[in-house]
């Protein structure tokens, strides 16, 4: 597909000695066919999975790969919509939703061989808020931490939060061995390549910038036993064009495919030995524009930017891949507001506006640039659809396809001079709340973390602050202020929510069990699944 742009280094035959060399089978492509569909399980990603290793701040597509290695409290099932036992195995709240009492679950032990217990979760737990980074806002109400019994675990809060829900996060709130780099920073020792999980699967092999960038095996002493069938492996691949990565799962060299082109995934739709399922999502795709520096400081000229975007044209070429909703917070998501109103592709008010400013048709020229995840096909689709949409404005958009890690690092520079005027990120809730699209991406940050905004508003701050106590003590109000942060978002335009997704997945049809849950992105559960017999 033209629009493809999954960079591929290596060739096919290539590719099947690393993914044998990682897996301990034979390198001839039929072969390592046979092992993903046997006894190992090929995730193929576009992008690169471990950006950072340490389970209290990673906040980026690791959650793919963690999720295997470590587990939290409880866990969120989107289809029944409850919470449900992992680590804890009950729990109740008390002094009006200021005490959760956690039960543990006995007989864990990390991957380091210590025991899970309740001094160790309240370890874990201290250190991902004295870190404060990553999804740790949520832990922001718990003041102490007792353990009446060795498996019991008291959080005592501030304010009421539903802990049993922030308990089930896919950042922040693994449960983690804070002891196991000994004398070594634990940061580091992460960093490493090592992993002090409970869960299923652990680090066999670790490359990071090569195609086979992570593999796992099973760990023996796993809680849940390894009765029946299951993956003994599992390989984190990174594939960057979608041609490729179709080749490879028609071949059997990979199981899953993440994402790809829509236009290329309609393709495959029917093909035998396959499966194409597709499913809603709490995640979407966010435009960012640069409030602090170079043109887009102007409201005027980024209201003009907005309206120049053609989002129908954008949702029509993704086919099936993205829908359009109001606002930023997705439907189906508390303080999702369906009167919010949608931007909309006005090209007369564009001009209106870019004029006002000096810019336009016959006026100044404006040139900015924009950077999106190199692999990523729909972003580059995208970015030359938006670029063909600024064009008769009179404005240039550069755009420059980068490695996540590239990306961010520009995006994160503390010169203004060295960012972006333009780019994407894709976005969803750390657990089933609306507050982190305002606490991670439109609170004032300095440095920036995720503020690629590098947005500043003192009123809009006050209300991110205060959201999370008014939800837990008056829902009816909180709405009302969502709707609120909804509208100066729409009217500041610091980011604009271009769709939400809908996954596209390739999925071998040897794979068995696969289900897709909207409150753990893009993540595959291998434990929960199993290999065709």
């Amino acid at each position: 597909m033209g629009f493809s742009v999954r960079w591929f280094g290596v060739s096919v035959i290539a590719a099947a000695c690393l993914l044998a060399a990682a897996t301990g089978s034979a390198a001839a492509p039929s072969s390592a066919g046979a092992t993903a569909a046997g006894q190992t399980f090929v995730y193929d990603s576009y992008t690169q999975v471990m950006i950072n290793w340490d389970p209290a701040t990673a906040y980026d597509q690791e959650q793919v790969a963690l999720e295997n290695m470590y587990e939290t409290l409880t866990s969120f099932n989107t289809k029944t919509q409850t919470i449900e036992p992992l680590l804890a195995t009950s729990w109740k709240k008390s002094q009006g939703g200021k005490l959760w009492t956690f039960t543990l679950r006995r007989g864990v032990r990390f991957h380091t061989g210590r025991p899970f217990n309740a001094q160790a979760a309240k370890a874990a737990i201290l250190r991902m808020k004295k870190l404060n980074q990553a999804a740790a806002y949520a832990w922001a109400a718990v003041k102490s931490i007792t353990t009446p019994t060795p498996y019991t675990l008291a959080l005592h809060l501030a304010y009421p939060q539903p802990m049993d829900l922030i308990s089930s996060a896919q950042y922040s709130a693994y449960m983690y061995d804070v002891k196991a780099s000994g004398t070594e920073d634990l940061a580091k020792w992460f960093g490493a390549g090592h992993d002090a999980g409970t869960g299923p699967y652990e680090v066999k092999t670790a490359a990071p910038g090569q195609e086979v960038e992570l593999t796992l095996k099973q760990f023996p002493g796993y809680w849940g036993g390894w009765h029946g069938k299951h993956y003994t492996n599992i390989v984190y691949r990174i594939v960057r064009q979608d041609s490729t990565a179709v080749q490879l799962v028609r071949s059997g060299q990979v199981s899953f495919v993440q994402q790809m082109s829509p236009q290329l995934w309609a393709t495959v739709k029917g093909s035998p030995g396959l499966r194409t399922p597709t499913s809603s999502s709490f995640e979407n795709l966010l435009l960012y524009l640069n409030t602090a520096s170079g043109p887009l400081q102007s409201k005027a000229v980024r209201q003009a930017i907005s309206d120049a975007i053609d989002y129908n044209g954008i949702v029509t070429a993704l086919k099936g891949a993205a829908i359009r909703q109001p606002g930023i917070i997705p439907t189906g998501l508390f303080g999702h507001s369906p009167t919010v109103p949608l931007h909309s592709y006005d090209v007369a008010r564009a001009t209106q506006l870019l004029a006002s400013a000096g810019f336009g048709p016959g006026k100044n020229k404006i040139t900015l640039s924009m950077t999106y995840t190199q692999g990523d096909s729909n972003e580059q689709l995208i970015s030359t659809l938006i670029k063909s949409n600024l064009a008769p404005l009179n404005i240039d958009l550069n755009v420059q396809a980068l490695t996540t890690s590239t990306k961010y690092a520009k995006a994160r520079s503390t010169n203004p001079a060295d960012r972006q005027d333009m780019t994407f990120i894709y976005w969803y809730p750390d657990y089933p709340d609306p507050a982190t699209w305002f606490i991670s991406l439109l609170h004032t940050q300095s440095p920036p973390s995720f503020n690629f905004a590098y947005y500043s508003n003192t009123t809009l701050d006050k209300q991110i602050d205060s959201i999370e106590r008014i939800t837990a003590s008056n829902p009816a109000q909180a709405k009302t202020i969502y709707r609120q942060m909804e509208m100066t978002v729409f009217n500041d335009v610091p980011i604009i929510s271009l769709y939400t997704v809908e996954k596209q997945r390739i999925v071998l049809d040897s794979v068995q069990g696969y289900q897709d849950n909207p409150a753990y992105v893009d993540v595959v559960f291998v434990y929960k699944i199993h290999p065709k017999a």
